[in-house]
């Protein structure tokens, strides 16, 4: 079943508090009750809509964080999100809302760090399916990377973590396996392949969907598990 039917109105009797409520609110009419925090955490199909409009929010501002939105950046979104012709105008209020209003990135980042913030490997994708939007139009402009940056900082993600998701951007004949899997060429291969294992299991698409990816958006996750795996082989490769 598709997350995108009801997707607004899936927050409503829930609850929802800080930036992202505030907007969603505004949308339906007044800010979402605070009252039931707990339940609403604790709802699967929620977490998943929480996910999906977490990522339209970020996506509406890096949208224009070189000063335009490209034709190009909004397929990708659509494509990415695997939007249905019939919710595109659903999806396009949210879209517009945040890239309208006059909060930074900032507050929404921290908010989401702050839901996700047992579920690192969740963030991860976070910043894995903003560098996709980003690249959307051919280049990713250096206002672009400073801002993916500064939400994985806000995040909590370390710098090589950041890096490691950066480089598994690339083809697998031209990403550096060190950089991917975090280590050093002088680490020995059995830490390393501790990291390798480490990594398999966090960004693995079950455990991802578990978490409350949702499986319209698990395919890039995929590519990143594809990263992880070229990586260590060709270290394995290099180290027998």
């Amino acid at each position: 079943m598709s997350i995108w039917g009801s997707l607004i109105g899936g927050f409503v009797g829930f609850s929802f508090a800080g930036p992202i409520g505030a907007l969603i609110g505004s949308m339906i009419g007044g800010r979402i009750s605070s009252a039931r925090r707990a339940g609403f955490q604790k709802s699967f199909a929620s977490s998943q809509q929480v996910f999906a409009i977490a990522l339209i929010i970020l996506t509406a501002k890096l949208a224009k964080a070189d000063g335009q939105v490209s034709k190009e950046e909004l397929i990708a979104i659509k494509n990415k999100l695997k939007i249905p012709d019939h919710e595109i105008d659903q999806v396009g209020k949210i879209f517009d809302k945040a890239k309208e209003d006059s909060l930074g990135y900032e507050p929404y980042a921290r908010q989401i760090a702050q839901i996700y913030r047992s579920n690192p490997a969740v963030l991860d994708e976070v910043i894995n399916i903003l560098f996709y939007i980003a690249e959307a139009d051919g280049k990713v402009s250096n206002s672009e990377i400073a801002m993916i940056r500064n939400i994985a900082k806000i995040f909590g993600l370390s710098e090589n973590q950041f890096e490691g998701i950066r480089e598994s951007r690339k083809s697998s004949d031209k990403l550096n396996p060190y950089i991917v899997l975090g280590c050093d060429s002088n680490d020995d291969f059995a830490s390393i392949r501790k990291k390798y294992i480490k990594l398999s299991k966090e960004h693995h698409p079950d455990v991802l969907m578990n978490k409350g990816v949702p499986p319209e958006i698990i395919e890039e996750s995929k590519k990143k598990m594809r990263a992880i795996n070229a990586a260590f082989d060709q270290i394995e490769k290099m180290k027998s």
